[in-house]
């Protein structure tokens, strides 16, 4: 992907699905990049939103579950999308940064046994939802259920990213709970932050983070314990992995070596049976 007089479009120049809010404001020059989740029960939903004069909020680009991408607002232009912020010396991250919405319920209740959205009272089903804490929660918080991101949400989002970093050398990939903490909670636990700061802004990627297991350890094919353990785990203690990606206490992994007969094991185990290697 490219920008193209503050819009984004395909490498061949094509442009993406566009559709104009009227919530905009004054020019901006971005430094940041801000990623959201909607809390809304479709994509197509936020963008009817958005696009309402009763609305009075708006973000630069939104990302359907399938990865479609929507523009609505020029680069360029500031969108209301933070609200009270602040990072560092900056306050009002709208007049700083692109906002991204990703279609995602975000923080889920369990209500009689399903994981219930607070807001849409939408159910979802157990292989959709992670259960974590916030990074932001203070000690002693009990996890909830957290809507999952689809693999094509981060695969979009990366594209776009890259393009916007590229093109606007922005300084830093931001969560809202990171420029609003207290007061918002996305994009949240499930979204792998830490990783797609890094591929975006080219931190760290030549080194992973490797670590050992403390006990035995089942590695899954999903960020939970509904998900079928892998051939060739339970991995025996002292195997040492690399980290890929974290979602909450759910981190993707990929084990070093052969370990019971297995070669290339690659998915999800809970990160409280592993240690960091250190030197």
């Amino acid at each position: 992907m490219k920008i193209r007089n503050h819009r984004l479009a395909q490498d061949d120049g094509s442009a993406l699905a566009y559709l104009a809010s009227p919530h905009s404001g004054r020019s901006i020059s971005p430094r940041f990049l801000v990623l959201h989740y909607t809390a809304g029960s479709s994509a197509a939903g936020t963008v009817s939103w958005f696009c309402s004069p009763a609305s009075r909020v708006s973000a630069h680009l939104v990302i359907a579950r399938d990865g479609t991408i929507t523009q609505m607002v020029p680069f360029n232009r500031e969108a209301w999308h933070a609200g009270q912020s602040r990072w560092g010396n900056l306050s009002g991250l709208n007049h700083h940064s692109i906002g991204i919405e990703l279609d995602n319920a975000g923080c889920l209740i369990n209500s009689g046994g399903k994981w219930v959205s607070p807001l849409t009272r939408r159910s979802y089903s157990e292989r959709d939802v992670t259960v974590a804490c916030h990074k932001n929660d203070p000690p002693g918080t009990l996890p909830c259920g957290w809507h999952a991101y689809t693999p094509k949400q981060i695969e979009a989002t990366l594209e776009c990213g890259m393009a916007l970093v590229t093109h606007y050398g922005l300084d830093d990939v931001l969560g809202h709970d990171d420029i609003a903490p207290g007061r918002k909670r996305d994009p949240g636990p499930d979204f792998p932050l830490e990783s797609v700061r890094a591929r975006l802004l080219g931190r760290g990627d030549d080194h992973p983070e490797r670590y050992r297991t403390t006990a035995r350890l089942y590695v899954r094919s999903g960020a939970g314990p509904q998900f079928a353990a892998l051939p060739g785990t339970p991995l025996p203690p002292r195997t040492e992995v690399e980290v890929l990606a974290k979602r909450g206490l759910w981190w993707e992994v990929d084990v070093i070596g052969e370990v019971n007969g297995v070669m290339d094991i690659v998915g999800w185990c809970h990160s409280k049976y592993l240690e960091a290697v250190r030197g």
